[in-house]
């Protein structure tokens, strides 16, 4: 799907907001600049995070609260070896209510939950292409009611 503008991921990001309030593991990829932390701060927000919405670029998780809900944004960016996670306290990453959007989870593999959702963003020009990949039963539920493409990972 493509994304001309940042307008244009920000307003995927909010349509996606409603279907992930209870929860879930959002995989995000992409090269640097390819939107993905605008992608993941437009969902927060759009998911009415009271505070400022950081970029875990350097803290490397940030967390939120979302309604009673825990909500996590982890930047792995930095990491060059999955074992360096162990002192952030990911446990609490397996909440069946949680909300976990992580970015370069590529970087974290082994120590992380399995997705539910992988967001793909990849530079087209000035704008983005997006590939949405439902990875959970629950996933397939959400990109049907976002009326959105589900990239089939069977295929």
């Amino acid at each position: 799907m493509a994304l001309p503008d940042e307008a244009a991921t920000v307003a995927l990001a909010r349509r996606l907001a409603p279907v992930l309030q209870d929860g879930g593991v959002v995989f995000l990829h992409g090269e640097l600049g390819a939107g993905k932390t605008t992608f993941a701060r437009a969902l927060l927000r759009a998911l009415d995070v009271g505070e400022r919405v950081k970029s875990p670029t350097y803290t490397l998780l940030e967390r939120y609260k979302v309604g009673t809900r825990d909500a996590f944004h982890l930047d792995l960016y930095r990491i060059a070896d999955a074992g360096e996670l162990e002192w952030l306290g990911l446990d609490e990453l397996d909440a069946p209510d949680a909300l976990v959007l992580i970015e370069w989870p590529e970087r974290g593999r082994g120590a992380l939950p399995p997705p539910d959702l992988e967001v793909a963003l990849e530079h087209a020009g000035r704008g983005r292409n997006v590939r949405l990949t439902a990875l959970s039963a629950r996933s397939v539920h959400w990109l049907a009611a976002l009326d959105g493409r589900v990239a089939d990972p069977s295929q």
